[in-house]
């Protein structure tokens, strides 16, 4: 893999000049402390990473006020013990995207961040002693423990709910490919994830810049978007 100026230029060559390749790959979402992000924002970008899987973003985020009344604000205690009239009453819900499975997902992960929360303070609490360097394991873990947390979901959920995370999308992996960290353009097995997460932690290394913003990069270095 290339030293990590020479990826920057590479996006520049796409992008225009490296400083505005680094305002682009700015992550927005980025909170200084994991810790205080409350447990019902969590449950909440879980989700909402959950219902937008293999649907419409932007549909789901245009229903997002509905999503927040009908699931109460999110709070984990109280979801985590809705029962079988909860569930119908939201299965008729208008306001929400009426799936199941992914209504009874939102349940059963307000129970598996209850859980967590007991033994770290708060969910944030977790996140917030996983090592930085190993977001393969914390990945494998959210798949494990959590409902339909799996893949690209996970990766989504820990961007948008603050934690610095790397996105492997199509560009970045058709980038770490380029760079010789792949051997093809997408990262799902644990080989695979491990070696993104070497190569981000090597990039930062290099840098000092948040992962999610190295991951923004790399996609900008495909071309243009």
């Amino acid at each position: 893999m290339r030293k990590f100026e020479d990826i920057l230029n590479l996006a520049a060559k796409h992008h225009g000049a490296p400083d505005q390749v680094l305002a682009m790959a700015e992550n927005e979402f980025g909170v200084a402390d994991a810790k205080a992000v409350s447990d019902d924002r969590y449950l909440a970008e879980m989700a909402k990473a959950v219902f937008s899987a293999g649907f419409s973003w932007k549909v789901i985020r245009n229903k997002w006020p509905g999503f927040e009344t009908a699931f109460e604000g999110f709070q984990p205690h109280r979801v985590a013990f809705y029962a079988d009239e909860d569930l119908d009453r939201l299965l008729s819900d208008a306001a929400i995207v009426r799936n199941g499975q992914k209504i009874t997902a939102t349940i059963e992960n307000a129970r598996f961040i209850v859980t967590t929360a007991k033994d770290h303070g708060s969910f944030g609490g977790f996140l917030a002693q996983w090592p930085e360097d190993d977001q393969a394991g914390l990945l494998a873990y959210l798949g494990k423990n959590g409902s339909r947390l799996g893949g690209a979901t996970a990766q989504y959920f820990l961007r948008f709910s603050g934690y610095d995370a790397w996105i492997a999308s199509k560009d970045v992996c058709a980038a770490l490919m380029r760079e010789g960290v792949l051997d093809k353009p997408s990262a799902t097995s644990k080989t695979a994830l491990k070696q993104v997460d070497a190569a981000f932690t090597e990039l930062h290394r290099q840098s000092g810049l948040p992962r999610a913003t190295l991951s923004r990069i790399l996609a900008l270095s495909i071309g243009p978007s």
